[in-house]
């Protein structure tokens, strides 16, 4: 009763509070996936091109050392493997795997008193001034996110233009910019380190003057460097192919091959220019666009969202020649196709729910009564993840999509009861004090079942538990908030509203 008299107040401060929690979650943050306390993690370790296999596995053995020191007793299984990977155990990225090329995969103890990450971290800083050493890391990921393809690193920005020079400079000053963001780990380009290569190019004008055909120089500086095929040779049943080789030329010697040509014979210096210089690691072409990666991990608690929007920050900064871009990709991308989706879809719920209901009371003022429910369990959800200093991610949101057939229960059951008695006619404040303490316990027991039945999901049990929970929290603190909320703002509502309807009628009279 003291709350109808009080009801302006009360639909004011239940106002307040909706606009002040929406306006928390720029303070919150927002990103894809939750990430996972993994307890398994990669390391891929690659020496300078060229290095012997036996140099690779001293280096290999020194890391070991490295990890074991530092992991301690919190380490339970560490194995490693030098060399390319073998035929049955290959992938794709097995192309760019030689000799100098190694992994470690390291396992912690299911009680460990360190994550991955805060090993991550410290073995990057550890191995960074390693010269000649370069180190990526690699999560064990969750079923869920290979799914839905998010194995890369969760942070990459892309560079779009035309030459691979261009790109490599501006990829090296957004890696810059990057290293110094806070939160990022293992800040890495797809162009950095590269295979050293040779390039010969062969002057046209100057191989004409010899009367030298462009075909055949490139055949001879082939059959010189990787051998001349004479043919097969039947061995133990099998035909192996015959190679013949000249002993392997150094780099000093390239200039001195000869090329010969109806019985003259020419140096390649002769007729052609002679470089030295390392080749891209890799080359990505997306909409026949060439593309160079900066890619990046983030520590645990820094919002994706906060970290993309610092990154086109600091990425503005930088000049770009005409035709070349610099785009946030990788989840930052996957984050706001699913906000945008599910936003939607929450929207579609919540009309579907007012038409369900509008068709079940014949009216098209109380369903909105009861639709009130739904943003005052949002204030719930919200203020949970900010206490708990979680980010909202696409699990939470579909939390938050299921409040909105969850949370309208104890609303129905409210209101449905208030228009019974008034229809028996009893007076409309009578009937709402009385429907408030008939159906205050149904209320309570509907709410208390469902957040005790959720509570377990909330829990840390298995690795990937906190895929589970976002989900969980976000229809318990909205229950939590509708309930207690239902029974104090929703009256106060409805009064207003039949208020407003017996007007209406009196005036249409």
């Amino acid at each position: 009763e003291k709350t109808l008299k009080l009801k302006w107040i009360v639909v004011l401060l239940t106002t307040i509070a909706v606009i002040g929690s929406f306006m928390l979650v720029p303070y919150i943050g927002t990103e894809f996936m939750p990430k996972t306390d993994s307890r398994e993690f990669t390391m891929k370790l690659k020496l300078q091109e060229g290095t012997v296999l036996s140099r690779t596995e001293a280096t290999v053995k020194t890391i070991e050392s490295i990890l074991t020191e530092y992991i301690g007793d919190d380490l339970d299984k560490l194995y490693s493997h030098s060399g390319p990977s073998t035929g049955l155990l290959g992938d794709a990225s097995s192309v760019f795997q030689g000799e100098n090329t190694a992994q470690i995969k390291v396992v912690l103890k299911d009680d460990s008193g360190v994550t991955a990450d805060q090993v991550i971290n410290n073995i990057e800083n550890l191995t960074r001034n390693i010269p000649g050493l370069e180190v990526s890391f690699e999560e064990e990921q969750s079923t869920l996110k290979s799914i839905l393809g998010t194995g890369e690193a969760p942070v990459v920005v892309e560079v779009r233009g035309e030459e691979l020079s261009e790109i490599d400079d501006i990829l090296a000053q957004v890696k810059g910019k990057m290293s110094d963001i806070p939160g990022l780990l293992n800040v890495q380009t797809s162009t950095e380190e590269g295979a050293p290569e040779v390039e010969v190019r062969i002057d046209r004008i100057r191989a004409g003057m010899y009367n030298l055909n462009i075909n055949t120089v490139i055949s001879q500086i082939r059959d010189q460097l990787e051998g001349k095929n004479a043919g097969q040779l039947e061995k133990a049943g099998d035909m192996r192919d015959i190679t013949i080789k000249v002993p392997e030329k150094g780099l000093n010697e390239i200039h001195n091959l000869t090329i010969n040509s109806g019985g003259q014979i020419f140096r390649l210096s002769e007729i052609a220019d002679i470089s030295f210089g390392y080749s891209p690691k890799e080359i990505h072409r997306k909409n026949q666009n060439r593309t160079g990666k900066v890619t990046a991990q983030i520590e645990k608690g820094v919002a994706l969202d906060k970290v993309s929007a610092k990154i086109r920050q600091e990425t503005a900064e930088i000049d770009l020649p005409a035709n070349y871009r610099i785009m946030v990709t990788g989840e930052e991308e996957k984050r706001q196709e699913s906000m945008s989706s599910l936003s939607f879809a929450l929207i579609l719920s919540i009309i579907l729910v007012y038409m369900v209901m509008a068709s079940q009371f014949e009216s098209l003022i109380h369903p909105f009564t009861i639709l009130l429910t739904i943003p005052l369990a949002v204030i719930g959800s919200i203020l949970t993840f900010f206490i708990l200093g979680d980010t909202l991610n696409m699990m939470a949101l579909i939390g938050i999509i299921m409040l909105a057939g969850i949370a309208v229960n104890n609303s129905i059951i409210l209101v449905d009861r208030i228009n019974q008695l008034i229809r028996e006619g009893m007076e409309r404040k009578e009937a709402i004090i009385y429907a408030g303490q008939q159906r205050i316990r149904p209320i309570l027991m509907t709410s208390l079942t469902t957040i005790l039945a959720l509570l377990p999901l909330t829990f840390g049990f298995g690795e990937n538990a906190s895929l589970r929970s976002p989900m969980a929290l976000a229809v318990i603190g909205g229950l939590v908030t509708s309930t207690i909320l239902t029974l104090v703002v929703i009256p106060c509502v409805y009064d207003i509203f039949d208020r407003v309807i017996t007007l209406f009628s009196k005036a249409e009279k």
